[in-house]
């Protein structure tokens, strides 16, 4: 059933082991974020600062409707892991079967839904006026891209939790490649303006999707279900919806959050849009590496869980957060002394605002860039209650950590500005790791195999 690139995390040194899984995991979003950062940087570079507020908030929008997708898979992925670490090879394809009908009917039921709602949303997110035809736009077009989103995310999920996380990766380098590409010739080459950035997108978006896909079907047909595992179970798909719901909830508050935070930003007027959405976009990059490496460190303690390999879960769990703990002071540092610079990435020097823009987004990302260890140790807390059987912990966690960011953030607002937005982030990231710090530590006993 295993691959030249399937890996068994439940045998070797773990630190390397957690490490060489996670890279291209880290890597994958990394180009994932691509997707987006292209568009922010053409639109921003040679449509204007209007048109890079519209985009940047679509792009929090489409993180927000990506989570529902994302959290579905990740779920699935967390049972796939631990049948795969059970070595129970009839569990794991009639889960298969189960997750990918159950999430292929959530991302039907989402698309119908976003295109039916578009304008209500606009309202929602207090888009100003002279904004909102060019994000009716743009979103018009990246819509057409969710089911492309759930073949990608559910296939990866599927390759990851059974040690797989090259092929994944070599398919987004493709898709973000080409993404870049399209991205010039429809925005410069072809005048199609916000349009055609969203069009590349998709395009791109559904050539990881499809590819993906066969890959898995025809590469790995061990993988596949067959008559026998296709047969519907109630207890099967219980357990997969139970998993699957939970993480959603988790993924989709996490990201529901920010969307509010976002319709709070946007009252603020374009330029505090422009600044959060070039902000935003080298955030996600700066911590996205712990975010896939709390994700890998999921994939590992899952797999030792099915093992009942307590003993190798407590030294992975001491390994994972002096690893994310370390990165994550490399990187604070590196984004607190070129916040400048990097923000000048994002604006065209040009732009009358590009002053205030700039300093905008350098006050955020000094607040931000300064605890990037409060969010390290949060995504590993994700990570191993999902793999243990808890995700209700995770949705917990991140009600504690959203729930303060957004009451914080509309109570400071109206006194003291952007600022109280800002500071609101990582008050809530500290608060939802003392919660799950201390739940650990008092049943830890309980949440480990015997």
């Amino acid at each position: 059933m295993a691959t030249k690139h399937d890996t068994a995390l439940t045998t070797g040194p773990i630190t390397q082991s957690l490490i060489l899984f996670a890279l291209p995991m880290m890597a994958g979003n990394l180009l994932q974020q691509l997707y987006n950062v292209a568009d922010t940087i053409i639109v921003g570079r040679f449509l204007g600062a209007d048109t890079l507020a519209a985009v940047g908030s679509a792009y929090t929008l489409m993180t927000f409707l990506t989570s529902i997708l994302l959290g579905l898979c990740m779920g699935s992925g967390a049972l796939f892991s631990i049948r795969w670490g059970e070595g129970d090879q009839t569990g794991l394809k009639s889960g298969i079967f189960h997750a990918f009908v159950f999430i292929a009917a959530a991302a039907l039921a989402l698309t119908v839904a976003v295109f039916a709602l578009l304008d209500p949303i606009l309202v929602l997110l207090q888009v100003p006026e002279g904004i909102i035809p060019l994000m009716h736009s743009y979103l018009w077009c990246i819509f057409w891209g969710i089911p492309a989103v759930f073949l990608y995310n559910y296939f990866a999920a599927l390759l990851r939790a059974v040690g797989n996380s090259v092929v994944p990766l070599v398919f987004l380098g493709v898709s973000a490649v080409l993404n870049i590409v399209l991205d010039l010739v429809f925005v410069l080459v072809c005048a199609w303006g916000v349009a055609g950035a969203a069009v590349a997108t998709v395009l791109a978006q559904y050539v990881s999707g499809i590819g993906i896909t066969v890959y898995t079907l025809f590469r790995l047909p061990a993988l596949v279900p067959g008559r026998e595992d296709r047969r519907w179970n109630r207890g099967v798909l219980s357990e997969i919806v139970s998993f699957s719901l939970l993480t959603c909830v988790q993924q989709s508050i996490m990201n529901f959050g920010i969307l509010m935070v976002q319709g709070l930003v946007n009252s603020f007027g374009e330029v505090v849009m422009a600044a959060f959405a070039a902000a935003v976009k080298i955030d996600s990059f700066a911590y996205m590496p712990v975010q896939d490496f709390g994700n890998a460190f999921s994939t590992f303690i899952a797999q030792n869980y099915g093992a009942h390999n307590a003993e190798r879960i407590r030294k992975g769990t001491r390994s994972a957060v002096v690893s994310s703990t370390v990165f994550c002071i490399m990187v604070s540092t590196v984004v607190c002394l070129f916040a400048a610079p990097l923000m000048g990435i994002f604006v065209d020097p040009a732009d009358p605002a590009v002053t205030e823009i700039t300093a905008v987004g350098v006050q955020y990302l000094w607040i931000e860039g300064a605890c990037y260890c409060g969010i390290g140790i949060l995504f590993l807390l994700y990570g191993f209650y999902r793999a243990v059987r808890r995700p209700a912990m995770s949705v917990i966690l991140t009600v504690c950590s959203l729930g303060t960011r957004v009451a914080l953030a509309y109570a400071l607002a109206p006194h003291v500005g952007v600022w109280g937005i800002w500071i609101s982030v990582p008050i809530g990231w500290a608060l939802a790791d003392l919660v799950g710090a201390v739940y650990y530590f008092r049943h830890r006993t309980a949440l480990l195999p015997e």
